[in-house]
């Protein structure tokens, strides 16, 4: 018997889980962080990262001399020269050979040096551009997110104006019946009634589709219960209103990582334009040559007149006796190639010029986007604040057309007109309460503050 009671128990417990799990419903924390988890753009960035390491170790390979090893075995058949008497004969022979040769710059212009630099600039500009990825995907989450909540309250509002005008049909029906109305504001209401289920139908496609590309943003295979909370907050939490688009613009150039990556950039382009002029000095490298070689014919030796053969001596002593060693240094100094190098310098030169424009251009392009944002951001707070007495002014005058409407004292024309007036007053509120929740977070952006606190 116990077996029997406990196993409803544990169906439920699983059962409940289960309900938990598929209802989970994301924060705005949650999405920013899956989504910069799991997006592919930010995946692609992160290689580029890679790779730059990658050119890093090659910059530094270029400091560590170069070793090189090489062997050879060959057979000579036919008429060849005795190794001993130097007479030609028709023999056989097997000769082996091996040989070491090292390499290395002492001096290359400082192009081996620049180029480690370039090297952990490259790294630094790969990781600035992964940066601006990652807060790029949280802007975009970030506005994603903020629409979802726009939606899901915008149906709520449709589903209670829907709501409210069955009642009100289910009234003006008994009013009809009474002789109170007459029976053409009956049919307005019911054509109001299928307006607003429309409506809903209208927000709901819209609502599913906000949540589509917000799962699609995080990179979600299964959407399909996919569902946010509001853990967002109207109020100006980091008192950013109360800075100076100045202040804030000072901030953003410390902070922005696109002014980041355009600076990084101009030093490397100066970078290029100093291995570039480092072909026009003379280089040296040293190096050192090891080899010997092995012979497997018979040797021939004069006797009191007797020519006798003798067998090739052994592996470890022709090793020993025919090795031989080479070492040196090698200058080399540039007089003429066709103007290469110089065309390659001028080229460098005039990146190095595009680089500083780009700078410039990218500071400009801050300087704007900061005061835009700043004017959004006022002027955002200002239409949710208008936008909140509108709401007032409309549900006092639907109040008051409904009280009259109720008694017969104003048509249905004039009742759903101000009935209408009143659902779009909380449509804008809605619409203007989250451009504004953006339009903070944007400005908040520049001034340094994440989307998410870690």
């Amino acid at each position: 018997m116990k077996k029997n009671n406990c196993f409803p128990l544990v169906f439920i417990l699983l059962f409940s889980l289960s309900i938990q799990a598929q209802t989970k419903k994301w924060t705005l924390e949650d999405c920013v962080k899956y989504a910069i988890d799991n997006n592919i753009s930010i995946k692609q960035t992160e290689l580029d990262t890679k790779t730059a390491d990658i050119d890093k170790k090659g910059a530094i390979g270029n400091f560590i001399p170069s070793l090189n090893s090489n062997a050879s075995h060959s057979w000579n058949v036919g008429l060849n020269q005795d190794p001993t008497t130097g007479l030609l004969r028709n023999q056989t022979t097997q000769y082996s050979s091996v040989g070491v040769g090292a390499g290395f710059d002492i001096y290359k212009g400082l192009q081996n040096q620049n180029t480690l630099r370039k090297a952990n600039l490259s790294i630094l500009a790969a990781k600035y551009q992964l940066t601006k990825m990652q807060e790029d995907v949280a802007l975009n989450v970030a506005n994603a997110f903020l629409q979802v909540l726009f939606n899901k309250e915008n149906l709520k509002v449709k589903q209670e104006q829907k709501a409210i005008n069955e009642k009100q049909l289910a009234r003006s029906e008994e009013l009809v019946k009474a002789g109170s109305v007459p029976r053409g504001d009956l049919l307005d209401i019911k054509a109001t009634v299928a307006s607003d289920a429309q409506n809903v139908i209208t927000a709901e496609n819209a609502l599913l589709i906000s949540k589509l590309s917000l799962a699609q943003l995080l990179q979600l295979k299964e959407f399909y219960d996919f569902d946010v909370t509001d853990d967002t907050s109207v109020k100006d939490e980091n008192n950013i209103l109360s800075q100076t688009p100045i202040a804030v613009y000072d901030k953003a150039k410390e902070q922005r990582t696109e002014l980041k990556i355009a600076q990084t950039n101009l030093e490397i382009a100066e970078k290029n334009v100093a291995i570039a002029k480092g072909a026009f000095q003379p280089s040296l490298q040293g190096f050192y040559n090891f080899n010997t070689r092995i012979s497997y014919a018979d040797t021939y030796a004069n006797q009191n007149g007797v020519v006798v053969a003798q067998p090739a001596a052994p592996f470890g002593e022709q090793f020993k006796d025919n090795r031989g060693q080479a070492f040196g240094a090698q200058l080399s100094i540039p007089i003429f190639n066709g103007w290469s190098v110089r065309n390659n310098v001028e080229r460098n030169k005039v990146n190095l010029e595009k680089s500083k424009i780009a700078v410039e251009q990218e500071e400009l392009t801050l300087q704007r986007n900061v005061y835009t944002a700043f004017t959004d951001a006022k002027g955002g707070l200002k239409a949710y604040e208008s936008a909140l007495s509108a709401l007032d002014a409309r549900q006092e005058a639907y109040n008051y057309a409904k009280e009259k409407y109720a008694v017969g004292m104003m048509n249905s024309f004039d009742f759903n007109q101000s009935q209408t007036l009143y659902t779009v007053a909380q449509s804008e509120v809605l619409r203007t309460k989250y451009d504004y929740i953006f339009k903070i977070k944007i400005l908040e952006f520049y001034f340094g503050i994440p989307i998410i606190k870690n």
